[in-house]
């Protein structure tokens, strides 16, 4: 079947959908020919096709109706396969798209066997289950050619795919262990696969192609659009052969993160030398979360590691960065330009982001470094502006006061832009967007939270932007917030329909949601026909799961801002989240009330790098949305132009685009039709990826061109032929936008205002510290372990080397008791101490109190816990008492004799000296074991030769008056002290006097603890009931 219209079966691919006449075709072709489908029409509506052989009992009925041509409308007709007596059999129905002609009400074919159609069946069945082949296993690509049709069987001669990496978590099992290569014409390089692996384990994102290992130029760079920016900078300037690498970091790494990250780079760049030395840029935009400080704490540690290699390899570094506590961070890094060895210039947001490109490749001078590290004056350190206490309110209560306050405002003259200001109608529809939108926020997020409350509150808001809090995994309780300087309540329930029903004003829900459980979230969210838009944060949800969640929010008219975004901004009114960063970020960007500048950008980081683009290329932004850098944003770019293009008080629209997708085609029709008629700027960063030998997937997912279309360079040339505003690089964004805003003054469309300044809020006492500018004496000190840096610290010795070394357990001791690394034999002495203290039955009081507890059904800790307390003088705890007395003898000159005389005396008993059950003539195998060690191992040993003295003596009196564990572990303890070299006779006392030793018998018979309740509850033993006969009983005979 098909289309009248066509005269030719043939379709050439290559000529895009084009016959090889040259006319288009529209829909599929007939099989059998026009001429016998009227000659059936006039003589008697029965048709015999001459391509076919008859089948006995198989008749098809050709009816009117079914679907029409695809192309041009034309009526259509459907061909049932009928039962031999005639009635319609609909489980074999087959549609056929027809040929547009006029056909009778039916037609009856007679009985034959046609081929085609059982091919057709064949193929369907076929399609549909590579359909689902292609749906279950998240395949993103799927091409089969050459496909053969043999019978009633299919080949499949050359197959080519590509898998949504993302959907590992889901098919796992079913994949079974894929490995996904390097792009073709490029090889693998082990610290790509190192980055890749760290990449996974992260919650934040890191990425590393090597292009060129050989190359000058190698980038460190934080953010996804950022990353693309920067190396379309260095590729426009001439130098791409020259460029060794792409990568970004972002998502709020670590500072141990950052450090394996830059390490690796640093690792491949001073590889081998370069005649002219070589290039580091470490860049970025203007961070919206990740900590600045923290990441360039680590870029910094891995420069110090290779400082010999960069000053050998003559590198410069040119480092630019904003966002939260940048401050700090660049501070870092020009103090380590001081002592480094290399050249490094350092700059802020105050610099435009590729500048630093110019300067690093000798296109521009490096300027006099203008440093502007202080304080933005929004802050105030106080309690509060009037100096009052602060309170606690609720969420509800904070609205009636700032009516109050906006009221003596406006007596005062100075109010900022009022709360009806930025709700004009878009499009006629309500706007997305206001200052009274609310949201919910979906997971716990108490730093995206607060600083959506400080951006009300500067914006002057009635009342807080949020409203509740969803967090599944607790129940439902109120968190803490501040509210400028007061504090507020926000209530977070467990249940999304609670939150719903409870607060019905709620229609924006911003998802935090992790990309494992973002898109039920959102599937949930969809069911409440209050949410009008939802902003999802995660990033990796897989492509099939995208698409099927953003066809039902258009189905439902919810407007998705995501996947893989940072939200949106609309100045004075509401931000999603952390977007515009902090709020030094939001007043310099000023941010607090509306512009005239509208934007949409894919890039979450690149937003806020618009943001402070626009404000000082114009009078500001009006509103702002990045929606997302996965290949099926929510919402695509020409959802937000038109919508900004609707609203009056837009009167420049800028859009950022990136390489991948063709979203910005449907910009240019936009523009060509005349739906657009604003001036809009426009550019697609990634016109370096032609540049590229082999395909590189840039930071988003979706930033990656599959045809030519998809490429930046195209994009930005059908956007300057549809008359867009296209600068002719990313550097001259800026000028071109200040170029248009002074046109529009000129033309009277934008008459600029008078700023407004906005209310000062306390600053954060965590950042207040992290910049200096506060400091108070720590709750706690700590000397033998840390765990901020790079990895676990036991007294300075990195968990690595601990595990490299082979120090054992004994060395573990050394090192968290003793703050330093103790010889071998005195590690193994150590290992030997919790051996043979390890247990000595269940009779012992603390081993029976363990057995008892745990036989009344108590806890592990519990159970531990009532054994280790009877630990003391009698049991266990003779440890430091027998090496203090021996020691105080020994040092005090007495003989042996002499102290046992003394200690009889006093009435005292000497620690470590005597046992129950053990004598000359049954020793004590432990106390043997012990005693040969030392004896045999240590360099000296003499209060261990003083103790055996007192045991002559004591055992001359009473045979089990012998040196018992406690006293040899004590007194050899001492030996090891003093005799080993790693202590002071100071120091020596010290442990001894603060229980040090003691803690060997704790440590040695929680093992055994550990056992007894182990063994109990593996024998099911009941409750534990003392017998009566085992119990005197001396109640009086009577009551006085």
């Amino acid at each position: 079947s098909g289309c009248r219209r066509d005269r030719s079966p043939k379709m050439d691919r290559r000529n895009d959908g084009k016959n090889d006449r040259g006319r288009r075709g529209c829909g599929l072709f007939a099989k059998f020919s026009r001429r016998a489908l009227r000659r059936a029409q006039a003589n008697g509506r029965v048709l015999r096709l001459p391509l076919f052989s008859a089948r006995r009992g198989s008749n098809f009925v050709l009816s009117r109706g079914g679907s029409r041509c695809r192309k041009c409308g034309g009526e259509g007709f459907i061909l049932r396969r009928a039962h031999r007596r005639g009635t319609l059999s609909t489980s074999n129905r087959r549609e056929i798209i027809s040929e547009c002609f006029s056909t009778p009400e039916k037609v009856i074919i007679s009985p034959f066997k046609v081929k085609y159609f059982r091919f057709i069946s064949l193929f369907s069945d076929f399609i549909v289950a590579l359909y689902k082949v292609y749906s279950e296993l998240y395949f993103t690509y799927l091409e089969i050619n050459p496909l053969v049709v043999l019978d009633e069987s299919i080949h499949i001669l050359d197959l080519a795919g590509k898998l949504d990496s993302t959907a590992e978590y889901l098919c796992k099992q079913s994949w079974g262990d894929v490995a996904f290569p390097p792009p073709f014409g490029r090889a693998a390089f082990a610290e790509e696969a190192y980055i890749s692996d760290l990449d996974a384990k992260s919650g934040a994102s890191l990425k590393l192609t090597v292009l060129n290992p050989s190359g000058r130029i190698w980038t460190m760079v934080a953010g996804g659009g950022a990353s693309v920016v920067y190396s379309d900078t260095i590729c426009d300037l001439g130098f791409s052969s020259e460029l060794a690498n792409y990568g970004e970091y972002s998502g709020a790494p670590s500072e141990s993160q950052t450090f394996e990250y830059a390490k690796t780079i640093l690792s491949l760049m001073t590889r081998e030398p370069h005649p002219r030395g070589k290039v580091l840029i470490i860049g970025g935009g203007i961070a919206n979360f990740t900590n600045v400080a923290s990441t360039f704490k680590g870029i910094a540690s891995a420069l110090e590691e290779f400082k010999h290699k960069l000053i050998e390899r003559r590198v410069s570094i040119f480092v630019r960065r904003g966002g939260p506590n940048y401050q700090e961070g660049l501070r870092l890094m020009r103090n380590l330009g001081s002592t480094l060895g290399v050249p490094i210039h350092v700059f802020g947001p105050e610099t435009h982001m590729t500048a630093i490109v110019n300067m690093g490749l000798g296109k521009s001078a490096v300027p006099e470094i203008r440093r502007n590290d202080s304080i933005p004056s929004l802050f105030s350190l106080g309690q509060s502006e009037s100096g009052e206490a602060v309170g606690s309110n609720s969420i509800a209560e904070v609205a009636v006061e700032a009516e109050k306050e906006a009221g003596k405002a406006a007596e005062k003259g100075g109010v900022a832009p009022s709360l009806s200001d930025g709700e004009e109608l878009e499009c006629g529809k309500k706007p997305l967007f206001s200052s009274k939108t609310r949201a919910i926020i979906w997971g716990m997020q108490p730093r995206a939270v607060q600083g959506m409350l400080d951006f009300d509150h500067v914006c002057r808001r009635e009342f807080p932007s949020v409203e509740a809090m969803i967090y599944p995994f607790s129940g439902n309780h109120r968190q803490k917030f501040y509210w400028g300087h007061k504090e507020v309540l926000v209530p977070v329930y467990k249940e999304m329909s609670e939150a719903m029903q409870r607060h019905p004003d709620a229609d924006v829900l911003v998802n935090f949601a992790s990309l494992r459980s973002a898109y039920e979230s959102t599937l949930e969210t969809l069911k409440y026909e209050q949410i009008r838009c939802v902003a999802i944060i995660a990033e990796g949800i897989p492509e099939n799961l995208t698409k099927k969640m953003n066809k039902m929010a258009k189905e439902k008219g919810v407007a998705i801002v995501g996947p893989a975004t940072v939200g949106g901004v609309k100045a004075g009114c509401f931000k999603i989240g952390n977007t515009a960063g902090m709020l030094d970020n939001v007043i310099s960007s000023k941010l607090y009330r509306p512009g005239c500048v509208a934007y949409v950008s894919r890039s979450g980081g690149m937003s806020n790098e618009l943001n402070n683009m626009i404000a000082r290329s114009a009078n500001g932004v009006f509103e702002g949305v990045a929606i997302g850098g996965d290949r099926y944003p929510g919402t695509t770019f020409i959802d937000h132009v038109l919508r900004f293009h609707g609203n009056p008080r837009v009167k420049i629209v800028v859009v950022l685009g990136e390489v991948g997708g063709i979203e910005e085609y449907d910009i240019c029709e936009a523009l060509r039709d005349g739906r657009i008629s604003k001036p809009l700027v426009a550019w697609c960063i990634g016109t370096c990826a032609k540049m590229f030998t082999s395909e590189v997937q840039f930071g988003h997912a979706g930033a990656c061109a599959n045809a030519e279309r998809e490429t930046a360079v195209a994009k930005n040339k059908a956007l300057a032929d549809a008359g867009a505003r296209v600068p002719s690089s990313f550097d001259d964004l800026p000028q071109l936008i200040e170029i248009v805003y002074k046109e529009m003054i000129a033309s009277g469309e934008v008459v600029p205002r008078p700023e407004v300044e906005p209310p000062t809020v306390p600053m954060d006492y965590s950042w207040a510290q992290e910049l200096g500018l506060i400091r108070k004496p720590a709750s706690f000190m700590s000397s033998i372990c840390d765990e901020r840096g790079q990895e676990l610290l036991y007294a300075g010795m990195p968990i690595t080397d601990v595990f490299k070394e082979d120090i054992g357990i004994g060395g573990v001791i050394s090192l968290l008791w003793f703050q330093r690394r103790l010889p071998d034999y005195a590690c193994k002495f150590i290992e030997m101490c919790l051996m043979v203290t390890a247990d000595h039955g269940p009779a012992v009081s603390g081993a029976h109190n363990t057995i008892v507890t745990a036989r009344a059904g108590k806890d592990l800790v519990s159970s531990l816990t009532s054994g280790l307390l009877t630990i003391g003088d009698r049991f266990g705890g003779a440890l430091d008492g027998a090496a203090r007395q021996f020691a105080q003898a020994y040092d005090a000159g007495m003989i042996p004799m002499e102290f046992v005389n003394t200690m009889r005396k006093q009435h005292k008993l000497i620690m470590g000296i005597g046992h129950r059950v053990k004598s000359l003539n049954n020793p004590d195998m432990r106390v043997t074991i012990l005693k040969d060690f030392v004896l045999e191992r240590f360099p000296s040993h003499p209060l261990l030769d003083y103790a055996l003295d007192v045991e002559k003596i004591t055992t001359a009196k009473k045979p089990n008056l012998i040196l018992n564990v406690d006293g040899v572990i004590g007194v050899a303890f001492v030996d090891l002290l003093r005799g080993c070299g790693a202590f002071t006779m100071e120091e020596s006392r010290e442990l001894i006097e603060v229980g040090a030793l003691n803690g060997l018998f704790v440590l040695g018979r929680t093992i055994g603890f550990i056992g007894h309740y182990i063994d109990q509850k593996r024998l099911k033993q009941g409750l534990y009931r003392h017998p009566w006969d085992d119990i005197s009983y001396l109640v009086p005979q009577n009551f006085s």
